[in-house]
């Protein structure tokens, strides 16, 4: 007898082939046949009319510290990913030791958006290993869940705090190789680290790894070599890629025999020639042996930013040095007007760079207050502030931000919202360059709402705009990052496979608007969007989503590499120039 029987769907296997009607029977984990079934079921799903297609895998999330507190791994497992990758950006939470918890829990508060009090009173910060990270997760997840080994945590456990402001000495540098291949071995799905210029820690300082050597990066990330079904994630710096970055990420998959994953490619009509320069990376690695791939943004880049933490804003020329300073301090610093105008210009400096689209003031929207006595301002345009109050936007984005302790919530010009940006995402997902990913879920909890990619590749990418075939897509989010990270039996409907299974509605799936959810540790508050038209989902076997409401089982798969993995090496055989 089967477990489930999923009846009459149209099943999109994940090869990208075309739609077929066809019935699913799942035993015991796994798909056991296709086609015309009529064996009997425990439970039987009906779904006529409907698309039947494999779980959705998101290789760049922050889930480490969420997982302890939300099991089900929301919103992601209702947008119909039944695998995540966490442990990105160098920013794992394991390795462990007691100086170095207080260090990381403050340092994700700032660089990825955790509210500090949901960290403290959600997270148990009682492991020293890997391994034992991983252990406290069996058994309590709603998907599957692999976890990197990040720089910054391994740097940290092992140079303290001289992970901050030093390079590593010649004997600190092996015990990070030795730290770093105990994770693996106890199941780490890979090495990740970070140089971003936007990543700085509780203190303002650049986060641990950005102070590591070319040779530091290089060598730790060998390490990977030496173990089965390991994977490499790096983050570069903003802007265009010269000949120096562009062989630092070839070197580092060619010292680890692995691809590279870097994060993040946004597809927008007005940034065409710095993505091109940016996706030349890959044919710049191909050309030597090496895989180097783009996580591409599939939707546009909506942030909400605040001069509370600082992140973005930190990263425009000139302002670094504000988020040095404790709160009171700062705020006095930016009563000065003399100060204001140095800050503003430069913000609009071309040192800025890209990042200088956020600082259109007279077009930034305020997002979210915090005194009742702001609330006739939430909606509105820093311009539209500005001439009520007879100053310019940026005085009244200021001003605003220092009555609230700079908590208020400012909406810069969303990027890439228009068609002609949505056809520039439609030629980068069927570049074999990039992977859709980046959605960053489980951090940046008050700023980002990319946690719903999937949803938006199927509700703007095939359904809207049609820039994607429903087959395709559903290969890209599904086959595309399995191959990638070398899952072993997942990312496709197969006779024998592992049964993560999606069933929607393909002429209603889409997004549903963002809001705030007050629903984290302390009474925090996060962006959240429902998802629509997305009806069951089956991991390893088990439903976990029944006509769009999570029915409690946590049925996931702790990830191990080697274990749930196999080795993709380097170069990758059907990709690159023929």
């Amino acid at each position: 007898m089967l477990d489930i029987l999923i009846r009459g769907g149209n099943v999109v296997d994940g090869t990208g082939g075309p739609a077929r009607r066809a019935d699913v029977g799942v035993r015991d984990g796994r798909i056991v046949a296709i086609g015309d079934i009529d064996e009997a079921a425990r439970k039987t799903l009906d779904a006529a009319g409907k698309i039947v297609s494999p779980g959705f895998i998101d290789v760049h999330t922050h889930y480490d510290a969420q997982v302890f507190w939300d099991g089900t791994v929301s919103p992601s497992c209702f947008h119909g990913v039944t695998t995540i990758l966490g442990g990105n950006c160098g920013f794992s939470i394991a390795p462990l030791s007691p100086d170095a918890s207080g260090y990381l829990m403050r340092m994700l508060a700032r660089v990825e958006g955790m509210p500090l009090e949901s960290l403290e009173q959600g997270v148990p910060w009682d492991w020293s290993s890997f391994g034992e990270y991983l252990a406290k997760l069996e058994g309590r997840l709603g998907v599957n869940a692999g976890f990197m080994v990040g720089h910054s945590a391994v740097r940290r456990v092992v140079m303290d705090e001289r992970a901050v402001g030093h390079e590593a000495s010649e004997d600190e540098l092996a015990q990070m190789k030795k730290l770093v291949s105990d994770s693996l071995a106890e199941g780490g799905m890979g090495f990740s680290t970070t140089i971003a210029a936007t990543h700085n820690d509780a203190e303002g300082h650049p986060v641990p790894s950005r102070h590591a050597s070319r040779d530091e990066l290089v060598e730790l990330a060998g390490v990977c070599a030496d173990h089965e079904g390991t994977t490499i994630e790096f983050l570069p710096g903003l802007g265009i890629f010269d000949q120096e970055m562009m062989q630092l990420m070839t070197d580092i998959s060619l010292a680890a025999n692995r691809p590279l994953n870097w994060n993040a490619l946004a597809g927008d009509s007005q940034g065409l020639d710095m993505m091109e320069n940016r996706l030349s990376a890959t044919d710049y690695a191909r050309e030597r042996g090496a895989e180097v791939i783009a996580l591409t943004v599939p939707q546009p880049a909506s942030l909400r930013l605040n001069l509370h933490s600082g992140f973005v804003f930190d990263a425009l020329a000139g302002w670094a040095d504000l988020f040095l300073l404790p709160i009171e301090e700062r705020m006095r610093k930016l009563e000065d007007p003399v100060y204001r105008k140095e800050l503003d210009r430069g913000a609009q400096s071309e040192e800025s760079g890209m990042l200088r689209t956020y600082a259109r003031w007279d077009e930034m929207i305020v997002d979210e207050v915090f005194e009742a006595a702001n609330e006739s301002f939430k909606g509105k345009t820093l311009g539209e502030i500005g001439k009520q109050q007879n100053k310019s936007a940026f005085d009244a984005m200021l001003d605003l931000a220092l009555s609230e302790e700079l908590r208020t919530l400012f909406l810069p010009v969303a990027i890439g919202g228009d068609p002609a940006s949505w056809a520039v995402r439609g030629k980068l997902w069927h570049d074999d360059r990039t992977v859709i990913g980046a959605s960053d879920a489980g951090a940046h909890l008050d700023m980002i709402d990319t946690f719903a990619q999937t949803t938006q590749v199927l509700g703007n990418g095939v359904r809207r705009f049609g820039l994607i075939s429903l087959e395709e897509a559903v290969r890209q989010l599904s086959d595309v990052p399995a191959q990638l990270l070398g899952l072993r039996d997942r990312g496709r409907l197969e006779a024998g496979w592992i049964a993560d299974i999606v069933i929607f509605d393909a002429d209603r799936v889409d997004t549903g608007p963002v809001y705030g959810r007050k629903d984290l540790p302390g009474e925090a508050v996060r962006l959240y969007a429902d998802a629509i038209g997305i009806e069951h989902v089956i991991v390893n076997g088990v439903q976990t989503i029944l006509d769009g409401v999570h029915t409690g089982a946590l049925p996931g798969t702790v990830m191990r590499s080697g274990r749930d993995t196999r080795t993709v090496t380097v170069p990758r055989e059907g990709f690159g120039p023929a």
